[in-house]
């Protein structure tokens, strides 16, 4: 639970003033509740969710430095404390979430555009609100707007017992596609299979590759360009900041309706206070996830 100190005065927030490890993340007790603009909102956050992008930014490692000092985190979940003077389509006391902070999640409050802001329905939790954003937008930008999967195809999800990986499940599965996914536990396996995924295969097993042709990741991959060739292969890379505004408009319209309908379910894994935000960013690098990380506040 967030505080619950009033507007205008300070809040509890992580703030990073140097580049490097996980132990530039250092709490702050004194930090200025921030104020919304014309176009913006003040959340009290509940839940914010953790990204391996993240951690790029705090090591300074990233193609985008933030000006320092600053609040990681872009996933949030909480409630409407504040709206701007051109904000029409909130109040306080509504329940949101957003993937797009401008002031950073790792902290008590944080403000967001109004734009990018989206209602959260009572059937969901703050935390699995903090466990939407940047997983179910990456997930539908890759499927749909990037690679163009249809009903009917076959989906590859490598990986799939974290928070991208399962979004990717529900959401081909729900759009009819067949899903095939990787985890490198049991209990991972199960996660992705509840996700949707019609064939599961443990990526940590010898010959697992001779069952399925494999894509990928975070590591090195060494490509011939005359396989590609042969079976009419593409490579594409996506960046959830490239997406247009109309692209982001398609993207919340789908997943609004998968929360409707029920089958976007996010699923949080591990959960930590705020003041174990340099831990969070150790082990979210070690891989094995089971379900999205997040920060209660």
């Amino acid at each position: 639970m967030a505080s619950g100190r009033a507007p205008g005065s300070l809040m509890r927030a992580v703030r990073v003033t140097e580049f490097g490890g996980p132990s530039v993340l250092q709490l702050c007790a004194d930090v200025p509740i921030p104020k919304p603009a014309d176009n913006q909102v003040l959340i009290r956050v509940h839940a914010c969710g953790v990204n391996p992008v993240e951690t790029y930014m705090r090591s300074g490692t990233y193609a985008r430095k933030p000006n320092l000092p600053w609040t990681p985190g872009n996933d949030v979940a909480g409630v409407i404390e504040q709206v701007g003077q051109h904000v029409t389509a909130f109040k306080k006391g509504d329940r949101v979430f957003t993937c797009g902070t401008v002031s950073g999640g790792y902290a008590e409050y944080t403000v967001a555009a109004g734009d990018t802001v989206y209602p959260l329905p009572d059937g969901l939790s703050y935390k699995q609100g903090s466990a939407i954003g940047t997983p179910y937008f990456t997930a539908y930008r890759a499927l749909l707007q990037r690679a163009q999967a249809k009903p009917g195809e076959t989906v590859l999800v490598h990986g799939a017992s974290g928070g991208v990986g399962m979004a990717a499940c529900q959401i081909a599965r729900a759009l009819g596609m067949k899903v095939m996914g990787t985890a490198g536990t049991s209990e991972g396996l199960g996660l992705v299979k509840n996700s949707g995924a019609h064939r599961t295969f443990n990526h940590q097993q010898m010959g697992y590759t001779d069952l399925i042709e494999i894509v990928g990741c975070r590591g090195s991959i060494e490509i011939n360009p005359r396989d590609t060739m042969a079976k009419e292969s593409s490579i594409i890379g996506i960046s959830l900041s490239s997406a247009s505004k109309k692209d982001r408009q398609e993207t919340v319209a789908a997943l609004l309706a998968g929360m409707e309908v029920g089958w976007l379910r996010p699923v949080v894994g591990s959960e930590f206070p705020l003041d174990q935000a340099a831990l969070t960013h150790e082990l979210i690098m070690q891989g094995g996830a089971l379900g999205k990380m997040i920060l209660t506040i």
